[in-house]
């Protein structure tokens, strides 16, 4: 199984499209620095104007760790996209380069190469996340320093410096928790097409169609939303509130894990039993 794994991640390592989500990450992350080091002053500004008559505000806010969090809020939506790019191309690039039938004549089960494949992607898309929090806090803490982690949510919350980097390490696991879900349905729609671009518009499609109904203000719709997986994906929030609710953690998380493993299952059943024809 190991050297399955092996296999398949070194195949997804070398794949151009699987690269184009570190080299967005490893551009877009820089510029937003540089964009926060020349206008940053303002986004302090704008975040802290409903306290600042009450309030006095000491110390380094435009830090390193205030930068991460900004980062992860704004690029969050966009994330899911650079994740279906490496993991709805694990089942559909095989059918796509007309090597199905090279992969399955080798010894190992359907069941061992799926499951190689999808830990394969589990890698490829916590790695993505990873690199994304790395990244904006190696160069945050660089360009602006350390100090509290002041984040704008429903609530100004006001983290103290002590607790922000073991705040971020648990969100950025939590956020990786969440990506599994949509990188688990990518994976399952590789698995329907013999091409890699459906997943990926397939994918997003149901995330996209899932906000919409979240968003708009309609019974109907608000009795949907703790059935959409789409619901959960700001778990990695949570870990910025002040106490972390471990409770609504927890629920969340058992959610997002029934949908992977959900997502998985059914995967399993149409790979097994898929006519290879190429």
């Amino acid at each position: 199984m190991q050297s399955i794994v092996g296999n398949e991640i070194l195949k997804t390592s070398f794949k151009w499209r699987s690269a184009i989500a570190f080299i967005a990450v490893a551009v877009i992350v820089p510029l937003v620095m540089i964009g926060l080091k020349l206008q940053g002053d303002a986004v302090v500004k704008g975040a802290t104007r409903a306290l600042g008559q009450d309030f006095l505000f000491l110390g380094n806010i435009l830090n390193g760790y205030f930068v991460t969090a900004l980062i992860m809020n704004s690029l969050w939506v966009h994330i899911p996209f650079l994740i279906t790019l490496g993991a709805g191309d694990q089942l559909a690039g095989e059918a796509t380069g007309g090597t199905y039938r090279i992969l399955l004549i080798r010894p190992a089960s359907r069941t061992r190469i799926l499951f190689a494949k999808y830990v394969t992607t589990l890698l490829y898309t916590s790695t993505v996340v990873v690199f994304l929090v790395a990244l904006s806090v190696g160069l945050g803490i660089t360009m602006f320093g350390t100090g509290v982690l002041l984040v704008q949510g429903k609530v100004l919350t006001v983290i103290p410096e002590s607790e922000a980097p073991w705040r971020l390490v648990l969100a950025c696991g939590l956020a990786a928790w969440g990506m599994w879900s949509v990188a688990s349905l990518a994976f399952l729609l590789s698995s329907m097409v013999d091409n890699g671009i459906g997943p990926i518009i397939g994918t997003m499609a149901v995330i996209i169609v899932s906000y919409v109904i979240s968003a708009i203000p309609v019974d109907l719709f608000r009795t949907m939303r703790p059935y959409l997986f789409t619901t959960y994906l700001n778990i990695w929030q949570k870990a910025m509130e002040r106490p972390v609710p471990w409770g609504d953690l927890l629920h969340s998380g058992l959610v997002l894990g029934a949908f992977s493993i959900g997502f998985l299952l059914i995967t399993w059943y149409i790979f097994v039993r898929k006519d290879i024809l190429s």
